[in-house]
């Protein structure tokens, strides 16, 4: 491997994208109708049942109907999902088991995973989804906007953004059982080298959830050239990636000090519409509901702009249509959700705490994608920006058919 120099951090754009350092990426889903997706399994359910006992134009009515996807549409099923793949007019069995979604940044919901009910599921991406994947998600670009440029997540994610364009989605291994690092071939022995230290994907990756800089054109991560900003940085990481995984991956559920956890200190109401914050009492409001102490840095937290503890709230409450599916949904405000807005509370005011840690991240001497280039690592070939094959693997076409991939 040929010699690596190092530049100063300016200009900005000489910090490499994201897009060069982990090339395979996924356009985020189209779901083509929202009533798929829901906060709670039951509801998912409730609304399948509805759906099977309606037919001809009612059941075509709920349904909802787009130009990628009709009742009478021809799928192959969704890889590792056992879900029917005649054509959904004449489906009559029970709903599927939904599976977790990372629904945008911070919401974890249910999905109905029926290939036939998703305008672009993004198959490549439940190929490799298992117990040892975990997903990069980049977040729209909104400028001046406060927020991360990256997110990480064990779940299936949607890659939806608060605001701006949506980003990509990024799986950090481009085969089942956590083989074939989607990185730039060479780029760990190189920072091993560098660092004087071996270099793991998931190093990589946490480096990358700690300093990635939102830019126009994608995220970019500065790659320091000294060795100790490169630890800290990536313990950093490792630990905001642990926060945002919530106990996924063997892990520990997210926890404040005893004296600030926050607790119900008057019921939520069951149908709550609004959503309000005291900054002098560190209380969010439910209408009559009160939840307390919640951290102001955990209420002011936002993605692309946007509040997420607002966002959360919205997905929940937001009017439907009458008469649709999505108008389906719990009669009274679930326990679940009450404990979900509680570790959520909590997973941002703990991100929020290390956020000041971050900055200077990005400062001293870079290796640069002028290095990079120097020493072969850039540009990827093109090969590390397609899916990897899997030729052992068989999965149902439309209509029963097999299909060897």
């Amino acid at each position: 491997m040929r010699g690596v120099t190092t530049e100063d951090p300016r200009p900005d754009d000489d910090a490499p994208l994201l897009d060069e350092l982990m090339p395979w990426s996924v356009a985020p889903l189209r779901l083509g109708r929202s009533w798929i997706v829901a906060p709670d399994v039951r509801t998912l359910r409730i609304r399948w049942d509805r759906l099977m006992k309606a037919e001809g134009a009612e059941r075509e009515a709920l349904f909802r109907s787009s130009r990628a996807r009709t009742p009478r549409s021809s799928v192959a099923a969704l890889p590792g999902q056992r879900t029917g793949t005649g054509r959904f007019a004449r489906e009559s069995g029970p709903c599927p088991d939904p599976v977790r979604l990372a629904h945008g940044p911070f919401d974890e919901q249910w999905l109905i995973p029926d290939h036939r009910l998703i305008d672009s599921a993004r198959p490549e991406l439940w190929r490799v989804w298992d117990e040892q994947q975990l997903f990069a998600v980049e977040q729209g670009y909104v400028p001046g906007a406060a927020g991360p440029a990256l997110l990480v997540t064990a779940a299936l994610p949607d890659g939806r953004s608060p605001a701006g364009r949506p980003g990509r989605i990024r799986p950090l291994f481009r085969r089942p059982g956590g083989l074939e690092p989607n990185l730039a071939p060479g780029l760990t022995a190189l920072l091993g080298e560098r660092y004087g230290q071996e270099v793991a994907a998931e190093d990589v990756l946490a480096w990358a959830v700690a300093a990635a800089r939102p830019s126009p054109a994608g995220c970019r991560v500065p790659l320091p050239a000294d060795p100790v900003l490169w630890s800290s940085g990536v313990e950093l990481g490792r630990w905001l990636t642990g926060i945002q995984l919530r106990g996924a991956r063997g892990g520990e559920r997210p926890r404040l000090p005893g004296g600030r956890r926050p607790y119900v200190r008057a019921p939520i109401p069951a149908r709550p519409r609004t959503l309000s914050y005291d900054s002098e009492e560190e209380t969010l409001a439910l209408d009559a509901g009160r939840i307390s102490p919640v951290p102001r840095e955990a209420w002011e937290y936002r993605v692309g702009g946007v509040r997420m503890l607002e966002q959360w709230f919205t997905h929940r409450t937001a009017p439907a249509e009458p008469g649709t599916l999505e108008a389906t949904g719990p009669a009274a405000w679930p326990q679940e959700w009450t404990s979900e807005l509680l570790e959520l509370i909590t997973v941002l005011a703990l991100l929020a705490q290390r956020e000041p840690e971050r900055a200077p991240l990005a400062e001293g001497a870079r290796l640069t994608r002028t290095a990079l280039r120097e020493a072969g690592v850039l540009p990827a070939p093109e090969t590390a920006r397609r899916p990897a094959s899997v030729l052992d693997h068989q999965e149902e076409g439309p209509e029963g058919q097999f299909a060897l991939l």
